[in-house]
């Protein structure tokens, strides 16, 4: 397609990326246990701690999202105390980098929005 040619609608074969990056990313919690799983918070009860407000049913419910999408991998420890770890994939690593580039695009848009507020005043 020419560049200076705008499409109409997006096809549907790229709809469908949106909505899976959507049904990932677009939890307000994914990011943060991503981002969490980045600093090396591994444990179920850490991630939990970790990440102020998130509940264990949904704790629960973004990692086996992020496991079926193969972002985090899930490791059992046998012993006498069982634990069970998680940790980022490669293609796990690379969201965590684009989520830190994001979080530092927003907050170098907030700094921008709060000095144009006092500017105004």
């Amino acid at each position: 397609m020419a560049e200076n040619m705008k499409r109409r609608y997006i096809p549907m074969a790229e709809r469908s990326l949106y909505r899976r990056l959507e049904d990932v990313v677009g939890c307000k919690w994914s990011a943060g246990v991503v981002a969490a799983l980045a600093e090396g918070v591994r444990r179920p009860g850490a991630l939990e701690r970790y990440i102020p407000g998130i509940s264990k049913k949904i704790l629960n419910e973004r990692l086996r999202k992020l496991l079926a999408y193969d972002l985090i991998v899930r490791n059992e420890f046998p012993g006498r105390i069982r634990h069970v770890e998680y940790a980022l994939t490669p293609m796990g690593r690379r969201l965590a980098r684009v989520i830190r580039q994001l979080r530092a695009l927003n907050e170098r848009h907030c700094v921008r929005i709060a000095a144009r507020k006092e500017a105004s005043k």
